[in-house]
């Protein structure tokens, strides 16, 4: 059976962080809404069953928003649910994603009960001054207690952190990751902080009341993370994934950076699913009302659905492959005509920023450095 993930998307959150362009909405007033949904998912769910038929399950991801603010026992109506459509493999991986608050990490037996024994926990800094900076509300310390107790409760951790932050040194980053690999976690995911369009950071720039750091610095914290890392036995498996061994990788997104079908509920959630031959992009429905509302009216939660020309497919594994360490091989592109011997691949080889490989199209730490620019380069030829 080929491969599946699934992906829940929980729109809540206790505060909105002023970087965040994902599809968010604050966590209070809302409980007849919340268990709506929570029932909308579900139903969600066992519809997409009777679309994909019997799969092998990889992964189940609750992701957000805050899914750790949800009841722990509905998580595990989740995970059972899914875990009974589909027939779970071997090493299924279910990861959950928290922030370090008290409240939220006094819930951690309570969602490995329900089953999840991967924890995927927003540290995002560890001193209370960038973590002011970033909205975030849990301080340092909060962070550190979480990080032992989430290592304590699930058997993987992994630790996010944002890096290029205002007025950060190449000297502080390099002391703040080395005390962040001392907590234990066998996963690290440090990504360079990006002004998205619509967010309050995007606005404070445009005020000046913000000023992001200069490209020339944002390129050395990146060599900084690469080679403090590699140092202490991560491998950077993804251009901002870090891992100690493979069995450490994160399984979920995997399934993403290597074109395989995943399954997402949930408001705004996307999904990829292999229908009726085609490779075909879904979209639910952004407004939890709305999202009910789908289900209730057809089953899914899908405000579109599309499927992907041979052109469009090649382009997503391309712009997706190449973010790992493994690429992606030119059989699995060939709707864009690219080959060992392109001209374009020969030139960026010869630049050091591809790989010679006669099988595989795969970015050097140096392409990585520039990643959507190479990307661009390749999907134009």
């Amino acid at each position: 059976m080929n491969l599946l993930g699934v992906y829940i998307h929980w729109p809540y959150c206790a505060r909105i962080c002023p970087y965040c362009d994902f599809n968010v909405l604050r966590d209070r007033g809302r409980e007849v809404e919340q268990r709506a949904l929570k029932d909308a998912i579900l139903a969600d769910l066992r519809r997409h069953r009777a679309l994909t038929g019997p799969r092998e399950l990889t992964s189940i991801f609750l992701g957000g928003g805050t899914p750790s603010l949800m009841d722990p026992d509905w998580a595990g109506e989740m995970i059972a649910l899914c875990k009974s459509l589909w027939t779970p493999a071997a090493d299924l991986e279910i990861t959950l994603e928290a922030n370090p608050t008290d409240a939220e990490s006094g819930r951690f037996s309570g969602f490995a009960d329900a089953g999840v024994q991967r924890l995927s926990l927003g540290v995002q800094a560890l001193d209370d001054a960038s973590l002011a900076l970033l909205g975030r509300n849990h301080g340092a310390d909060e962070a550190r207690r979480a990080a032992a107790l989430g290592a304590k409760t699930f058997p993987r951790l992994s630790l996010d952190l944002i890096y290029a932050r205002p007025d950060q040194t190449a000297q502080a980053w390099r002391a703040e990751l080395a005390e962040t690999i001392a907590l234990g976690a066998e996963h690290l995911s440090p990504y360079q902080l990006t002004i998205e369009a619509g967010t309050a950071f995007d606005r404070a720039v445009k005020r000046g009341t913000l000023v992001p750091v200069a490209e020339d610095l944002a390129a050395e914290l990146f060599d900084v993370t690469q080679q403090v890392l590699t140092d202490h036995g991560f491998t950077a498996y993804e251009v901002s994934n870090h891992a100690r061994g493979q069995a450490a990788r994160s399984r979920h997104n995997l399934v993403y950076w290597r074109g395989q079908d995943y399954v997402g509920v949930g408001p705004g959630a996307h999904g990829r699913l292999t229908l009726e031959g085609a490779r075909t992009a879904t979209f639910a429905a952004a407004r939890p009302a709305d999202y009910i509302a789908k289900v209730a009216g057809t089953g899914l939660g899908w405000a579109t659905r599309e499927a992907l020309t041979g052109q469009q497919a090649a382009e997503e594994r391309l712009l997706a492959g190449l973010r790992i360490e493994e690429g992606v091989s030119f059989a699995e592109i060939a709707a864009l005509a690219l080959t060992p011997v392109h001209p374009e691949v020969l030139d960026l080889i010869g630049a050091g920023l591809l790989a010679p490989d006669p099988d595989r199209l795969r970015a050097t730490p140096a392409g990585r450095l520039v990643l959507n620019w190479v990307t661009s380069r390749l999907a134009l030829a």
